[in-house]
């Protein structure tokens, strides 16, 4: 009961601190194009996809495939929307929670998965880990999915989340095989199941006419892609400042402190 105390712990600590820094990244870098992609969209009629979210995925994404909490980015056609946080501090509130959930919830899976390891021992470690993060859950997702605008056509919602797990799971699988598995016949099996997803296709629409512009959606993806950036890395680095002040010099949670 104490190592896993000891996880969620510091799993809620860097989930807080990069939840908080994502939110504010976003209000300065996503959520502008969103509302700028909206106007286009209430132009052309509404014109909408389905983007519902599956529960573990990218923190920023608004592709259904890659996007796991911040709400700004998903939008409905007027005749079906609900309810929805104001513009302003209630949707900035809104979104602070949500990333902060989803920042635990990928916290969870970096700290438990790094301590199959040895463990994030200091921010150096943390950083490369935080890396293989970004590489797992939006890089390599990206390449075929990449970050959508409302009014964007997408393909069907259970193919996309179908080709996301599939891509998430063999980009983690090959990276664990190339990062602790020093075998030749390993590598080239860890680099298959990296290129295999993406040699299978991403799932797409039937067509690609969209009122939003193609340096609109550019600038999106970019944006997208560096703020998931900064996250991981400050998720990695926070893991292993905080776990290094409990543990010291321990190689795993299981030989910390109770």
């Amino acid at each position: 009961m104490t190592l896993f105390r000891n996880v969620v712990f510091i799993a809620a600590i860097a989930g807080l601190v990069a939840g908080v820094v994502l939110a504010c990244m976003q209000a300065y870098a996503t959520v502008p194009l969103i509302l700028k992609a909206e106007v286009y969209e209430q132009a052309g009629g509404g014109h909408t996809h389905d983007h519902a979210a599956p529960p573990a995925a990218n923190a920023t994404d608004t592709n259904a495939m890659t996007s796991a909490a911040p709400g700004p980015a998903e939008a409905a056609a007027p005749e079906d929307e609900g309810w929805a946080p104001a513009d302003g501090f209630e949707r900035f509130a809104f979104n602070v929670v949500a990333n902060v959930v989803t920042g635990i919830g990928f916290a969870l899976i970096l700290v438990a998965a790094s301590e199959f390891a040895g463990g994030i021992g200091n921010w150096r470690q943390g950083l490369f880990w935080g890396l293989a993060g970004f590489a797992v859950f939006t890089l390599a997702p990206n390449l075929g999915l990449p970050p959508e605008l409302p009014a964007m056509p997408a393909a069907d919602l259970a193919q996309r989340q179908i080709w996301w797990t599939a891509t998430v799971v063999a980009t983690a699988a090959g990276l664990g095989l190339l990062a602790f598995r020093k075998s030749l016949p390993l590598a080239i099996l860890a680099v298959a199941l990296i290129v295999a997803p993406h040699i299978v296709g991403a799932p797409q629409p039937d067509s690609f006419e969209s009122p939003i512009p193609e340096g609109l959606h550019h600038q999106f993806v970019v944006a997208v892609t560096l703020t998931n950036l900064v996250f991981w890395l400050v998720l990695g680095v926070v893991v292993g400042v905080v776990r290094g002040r409990f543990t010291g010099t321990a190689t795993s949670l299981r030989d910390s402190f109770a």
